[in-house]
């Protein structure tokens, strides 16, 4: 009897090399944040953009990087952290992991030197799915589901080779995937 695919809040999502072009989902690793029957939220956590906090919110001083969440909603700001003692409001992912809370609490604690890059990881966009959608998705292993991960790797991942790392640890025949060039033009 085959087991039936359990996805919760706090998995993660490894897509597998895109030939297609896509560069949004092409080795992306995808924190779920929110899952119902409605759907899933989550946002990529590999894919630094080339803008900073403080250039989008003026009043931070501090420098923090901002990550390509997904396609959906690019012009919204996104965060999740590991500090529900200093930022209120936000929603439990999974074990000392949360997503949102308050804004300007969080500027006055960015600013105050409180909360500290390796505490926090913010997002422009989002991914989203309809759960059936998904479940193809991953019955089609366009997506490798894989059970949580430890919540400071997932904040402080902050390049594309990530992706790369978690194929290789998960081996067997996802090996061929971490091999496979960035450009299949040059296969």
């Amino acid at each position: 009897m085959k087991q039936e695919l359990k996805i919760q809040k706090g998995n993660v999502l490894i897509g597998k090399p895109n030939i297609l072009g896509d560069s949004t989902f092409n080795r992306a690793v995808i924190l779920i944040v929110d899952y119902n029957n409605d759907g899933v939220v989550g946002f990529i956590i590999n894919k630094p953009t080339t803008e900073n906090l403080n250039e989008l919110i003026p009043e931070i001083e501090k420098d923090f990087k901002i990550f390509d969440g997904g396609p959906v909603e690019k012009d919204k700001l996104y965060f999740i952290h590991s500090r529900p003692d200093l930022i209120t409001g936000g929603i439990n992912i999974s074990d000392n992991l949360f997503w949102g809370g308050n804004y300007k609490n969080v500027i006055s604690l960015i600013n105050s030197s409180k909360i500290k890059v390796n505490e926090i990881k913010f997002f422009l966009g989002y991914s989203g799915w309809a759960d059936i959608q998904l479940r193809e998705e991953i019955k089609n292993q366009v997506w490798l589901l894989q059970e949580k991960i430890d919540p400071e790797e997932l904040i402080n991942c902050d390049k594309p080779s990530f992706w790369n790392e978690k194929v290789k640890s998960i081996g067997g025949e996802f090996l061929i995937w971490s091999n496979a060039p960035d450009n299949f033009n040059y296969n």
